[in-house]
């Protein structure tokens, strides 16, 4: 199976290690909810703009493969889009999606395979798991959150040499975990040896609370930081808590090369339905 560092990018020009292939283009999920068309073409113009570096894989669903391929036809891109699959089709579905993404290899090229999976996922769901996806993809497992359970399938998970997947927002407060979760998340992660990658509600790089839905969002740098702290033994909820860009932003750039390697082996990337708002951010924070 592939591990992070085969993930992460091997430094494009400009892009530092800690930010290389961060985010996952989600442009198709919510909030942002973009048609296909728009998708495909934000992608594209993403990987060819000036902090292509940066932007990772895109994520389509299972059950819109053939509306991707469709586009994908249409604008014929130079090289095949490097994609994770996201299971909405059940386990069962995950084999036929797999085969279809393989049948078109001059368009696609299959990087990762997500799915949901209970809180009590036990070994004989994730040995289907296994017997789905190729051994060359990188298979991300999301335990469902909540009860004691949870973290114990996030064990099994990385016992099993799958990613775990941890979920930072959604459409309700109860889709967004506390620091508490997210920092008992990284304590078992860290130390796991495979990596993770995150998903929703990283809107921003630092936490802050949106004036529309008044949910308060994790930052990506806080997790990046976060993380790092976790790797070195520093105080991670103080990371996770902090509303202080300045202060965020000068620990990450103080990463050595070594140090940020170490982080994207285990923060290995995360999904937004906007990269522009990532890299404005970034941009404003003198961090790209």
């Amino acid at each position: 199976m592939s591990s992070a560092f085969e993930l992460r990018a091997p430094g494009p020009r400009g892009t530092p290690p800690l930010l290389a292939r961060l985010v996952d283009d989600a442009a198709l999920f919510p909030p942002g909810n973009a048609s296909m068309p728009d998708a495909v073409r934000g992608h594209l113009d993403a990987r060819a703009g000036e902090w292509a570096g940066a932007v990772g894989l895109f994520l389509c669903p299972a059950s819109r493969l053939a509306e991707l391929i469709t586009e994908l036809i249409k604008v014929k891109p130079v090289k095949p889009v490097a994609l994770s699959l996201v299971i909405d089709t059940g386990l069962g579905g995950v084999p036929k999606a797999v085969s279809i993404v393989e049948s078109r290899s001059e368009l696609l090229a299959l990087r990762m395979v997500e799915m949901p999976a209970p809180s009590d996922v036990d070994e004989v769901w994730l040995e289907r798991v296994s017997e789905f996806v190729p051994e060359d993809v990188i298979r991300v497992v999301e335990p469902r959150r909540g009860g004691a359970e949870w973290l114990d399938g996030v064990r099994r998970v990385i016992e099993h040499g799958s990613w775990p997947k941890l979920r930072c927002g959604g459409v309700s407060k109860e889709n967004f975990p506390s620091v508490d979760e997210v920092a008992d998340f990284l304590s078992v992660v860290s130390g796991g040896g495979v990596a993770f990658k995150a998903t929703a509600g990283l809107h921003h790089a630092v936490r802050h609370t949106d004036e529309d839905t008044g949910f308060t969002h994790h930052g990506f740098l806080n997790l990046l930081v976060a993380t790092a702290r976790s790797l070195s033994g520093g105080d991670v909820r103080e990371a996770l808590s902090s509303t202080d860009a300045v202060a965020l932003g000068e620990e990450a750039s103080g990463l050595s090369d070594q140090a940020a390697h170490a982080v994207r082996g285990v923060f290995a990337s995360y999904g937004s339905c906007s990269l522009d708002e990532p890299i404005a951010d970034l941009e404003e924070l003198g961090l790209l």
